[in-house]
């Protein structure tokens, strides 16, 4: 999750409704990427998304009238799931979007037969860790030097589980 700091606004019940998840295809890559790019110092590529829509992931996009909200994509595991990138628009964040998605990763991972949901999250990040700490992730462990950082430094990651 990105960590640019959004005012909350409030959604209606009516407009939560109305959003949809739908598979990532092709065709999303653009949109994907222009919020990839504007929500983080580090994006992923293209060719990272491209490379993600098999049968070996799990790629969702949050729709609303058109507009992308957000995504999220994860790999399936023995009994787990692993959230590999969950973003939301920045000019969404701090709306409840990205709880959505999380409730339905959540969904779509036990019906998959998933015990544990697992991420990783950089340590600076200190908004999505709160959000993942209030969702009900526990910290597991560190990752040294997991994330690139800028001017060949790296930045460690947490590493954080959800029982199922």
């Amino acid at each position: 999750m990105p960590s640019s700091p959004t005012p909350r606004t409030t959604i209606s019940e009516a407009t939560r409704h109305a959003a949809a998840l739908a598979p990532m295809t092709l065709d999303d890559l653009d949109a994907v990427m222009a919020i990839e790019q504007t929500a983080y110092s580090h994006p992923w590529s293209r060719g990272n998304f491209r490379d993600s829509l098999n049968p070996l992931f799990n790629a969702q996009c949050l729709w609303l009238q058109g507009e992308l909200l957000g995504y999220f994509l994860t790999m399936r595991g023995f009994e787990e799931m692993h959230l590999l990138n969950i973003t939301v628009a920045p000019a969404h964040q701090g709306q409840g979007w990205g709880h959505m998605m999380l409730d339905a990763l959540t969904l779509m991972s036990r019906q998959t037969g998933a015990q544990w949901l697992w991420l990783e999250v950089r340590q600076s990040n200190q908004r999505a860790l709160q959000v993942y700490v209030r969702y009900g992730f526990k910290q597991v462990s560190i990752r040294k030097d997991y994330y690139p950082a800028g001017r060949q430094q790296r930045e460690h990651a947490v590493v954080m589980s959800l029982k199922l």
